[in-house]
């Protein structure tokens, strides 16, 4: 068949199985080096920009319980290196670009450690220990294999095997594969007979040469289009209220929390899907996207999510890194229901999968994003559903169906490492769903991730209680964290009589008059003399006429005289109304006049920055003399109470002309009184 008569587009299902056949069967000569595919070359690339790191290790620790044959395990390893290719491929660098290169077989070592000597306590310890060790050792992609095996004996029949693979060898669909084709091998085995296997018609990398000759063209140009179009204009990063800032270089360090969805809300969950014609992973991903945009604020959501690529009978059985991630972009608007919000996730995800073979890789290269080492491009969260074929099998090698013993020994490996900000990951096992969240420890706390799992489980349940209620009225906050809000934080009554500041003032002056009360460079001001002379201007200024709610104001800069004239002014009965110096004349002249300003304090030097005005101007270096001259024993008495104004304070007027706020002196009193129990402020404390 002439492949380029027809485009590919136009055959029929027959031939394009045919010729998928042709290419992938086809050799490549003598020579053992490959293309790499598509997602093996960005991980490739990844590992040179960040060497000997264990973020794309796939750990896996498995349990057994049973008598071992361990030259059983050590065979069956070896014969799946011999018939799986990429088992035994290394990666190189090579006219300036990476190639894959598959070696032949040979002799594969099992590593044996037997722990039976140390208690049962130092065995469970020891054989966390190793799991950690081996999840978090980097490869080298240049040696093959990147497949280690380690066995760990703990007591006479039971074991825990450890398996790590690298990423670009594997994947979840893989280590299925992987292990069900071990079990089948270990079996035979045991009675000495030879591999009931089937020989394998391809290797992957047939599949990598067949991928990049059929990618080209029109194929790829309408799948491109198609991206293109539906993240035209996607917000370049979706953030989230964090505990830290973002570095401005991602670590890749991580945690993990797990929890497990009850059966009953797992149920319900099932039943809407089935009702909406939608999947459980659409229905979970519409709760998630919610989530987001409830803490995000965003209303246009943007998830990745893995997809297995193996959408062609021939890669079914293989082992190697095909997984494909989606974009999958949700316009929501806060007044849908969750129906609403499922239907639309639906049709998104479906045209996703319809244009699923772009490779992640190829859209990145096309979209040509701005590349910020701080966070990965296009997405910064994902989404990943999956069923126990594709996770770490629960039994025995060779001893299916057996589980381990409650409270044996169970490995929980991880490479305290997170690819994304945060990852959330579903697993079906039985009625329930277990949930893990892989979150940036750049970013989060793990309390706050505990609270996000938290709130996401309190939403889950109240989709399956109301599906049709709109997403934004959804709860979010646990019964706990309701009685908090509208009875603890609420609970802020407490009975005092308000005074005004100028009174708390004179209190403290009478109690530590020899005490420094303001310090300004290199001059203090005992509470004393402040106090004495707060009084004199004051009685200065009631002669002038101040006195409760008489606007005074005052263009100072920062300064002693600035917090004395404050004093003096509330002393008198007077609301102060600041003025900065710097601020332009038509602005100092809208607020006197705005205000009714009857007087102004100044200082004589600062009288050429200020508009003319009808206001009494009071300089208090120029006045010093006649201020002095007054009554600085006793403070006047004006009638004022704590409901009387205190300041008057103006907008910036970015908006228009700036507005006045206006400040009383109960208002100040409670801010004062807040901040000494809150700053647990005390005698003697500095504020600055």
């Amino acid at each position: 068949m002439n492949r380029t008569s027809k485009n590919i587009n136009e055959m029929t299902a027959a031939e394009k199985r045919a010729l998928l056949s042709q290419l992938l069967q086809e050799k490549m000569g003598n020579t053992k080096k490959y293309p790499l595919s598509y997602a093996q070359e960005r991980l490739w690339f990844l590992d040179q920009f960040q060497p000997a790191s264990a973020i794309y290790n796939i750990p896996t620790a498995i349990e057994i319980n049973a008598a071992l044959n361990v030259r059983a395990v050590e065979e069956a390893l070896q014969e799946l290196l011999r018939r799986h290719e990429v088992l035994r491929t290394s990666f190189s660098n090579e006219d300036g670009g990476p190639v894959q290169l598959v070696h032949p077989p040979g002799s594969f070592k099992l590593q044996v450690e037997d722990l039976r000597s140390l208690s049962e306590g130092e065995r469970a310890a020891a054989a966390q220990r190793l799991a950690d060790e081996e999840a978090r050792q980097p490869f080298d992609l240049t040696l093959a294999p990147l497949l280690r095996a380690r066995l760990l004996q703990l007591a006479e029949n039971r074991y825990v095997l450890l398996l790590t693979m690298h990423h670009i060898i594997s994947d979840g669909w893989s280590m299925a594969v992987f292990f069900s084709e071990y079990g089948t091998l270990y079996e035979a085995y045991c009675q000495g007979r030879r591999s009931p296997l089937p020989e394998l018609p391809l290797q992957y990398a047939n599949y990598a040469v067949w991928q990049r000759q059929w990618l080209q063209g029109a194929v790829i140009d309408e799948q491109l289009n198609y991206w293109k179009q539906q993240l035209a204009g996607m917000p370049e990063l979706l953030e989230l209220p964090t505990d830290h800032l973002r570095p401005p270089v991602q670590s890749f360090r991580g945690g993990w929390q797990a929890f497990v969805l009850g059966a009953a809300v797992s149920r319900r969950l099932r039943e809407i899907s089935q009702q909406q014609g939608a999947t459980l992973f659409m229905t979970l991903l519409s709760a998630w996207q919610i989530l987001l945009l409830r803490y995000s604020g965003r209303e246009d959501i943007v998830v990745g999510t893995p997809i297995a690529g193996r959408n062609r009978e021939e890669t079914e059985k293989l082992i190697g890194f095909f997984v494909n991630t989606l974009v999958l972009r949700s316009r929501l608007q806060r007044h849908w229901s969750f129906r609403e919000v499922l239907a639309h996730v639906r049709e998104v995800c479906l045209e996703a999968y319809a244009h699923q073979d772009l490779p992640f890789e190829k859209l990145v290269e096309e979209l040509q994003p701005e590349r910020n080492l701080s966070h990965n491009p296009l997405f910064q969260i994902t989404f990943v559903l999956q069923n126990m074929l594709t996770t770490t099998p629960q039994t025995g090698p060779g001893n299916p169906g057996e589980t381990a013993p409650a409270g044996s020994f169970t490995a929980e490996v991880g490479t305290s490492t997170a690819k994304f900000d945060l990852t959330l990951s579903v697993t079906e096992s039985g009625d329930y769903l277990i949930m893990g969240l892989e979150y940036s420890t750049d970013l989060f706390e793990a309390a706050t991730i505990s609270r996000l799992a938290q709130h996401f489980q309190t939403l889950l349940e109240g989709i399956t209680d109301n599906p049709e209620q709109p997403i934004s009225q959804l709860p979010l906050l646990t019964a706990a964290e309701r009685e908090q809000m509208l009875r603890e934080w609420n609970d802020t009554s407490k009975p005092y009589q308000p005074q005004c500041v100028h009174e708390l003032f004179e209190t403290q002056a009478a109690q530590r008059p020899q005490q420094t009360a303001v310090l300004f460079r290199q001059e203090q001001v005992s509470y004393e003399e402040l106090n004495a002379r707060a009084n004199q201007l004051a009685w200065y200024l009631r002669e002038l006429g101040v006195g409760p709610e008489v606007k005074v104001g005052l263009c100072l800069e920062r300064g002693i005289e600035a917090l004395l004239a404050i004093l003096g002014i509330l002393k008198a009965g007077g609301a102060y109304v600041p003025l900065d110096p710097e601020y332009p004349r038509e602005r100092l002249a809208f607020m006197l006049t705005d205000a009714g300003v009857k007087i102004l304090l100044t200082e004589e030097r600062l009288l050429p920055k200020l508009p003319e005005v009808d206001s009494s101007i009071v300089c208090l270096d120029r006045d010093r003399s006649a201020i002095a001259g007054k009554n600085s024993l006793q403070t006047p008495q004006c009638g004022i109470t704590p409901n009387n104004l205190a300041y008057v304070i103006y907008t910036s007027g970015s908006t228009g002309k700036p507005k006045a706020i206006l400040g009383r002196l109960k208002g100040i009193d409670h801010y004062v009184r807040w901040e000494i129990e809150a700053l647990s402020v005390a005698p003697g404390t500095r504020v600055s």
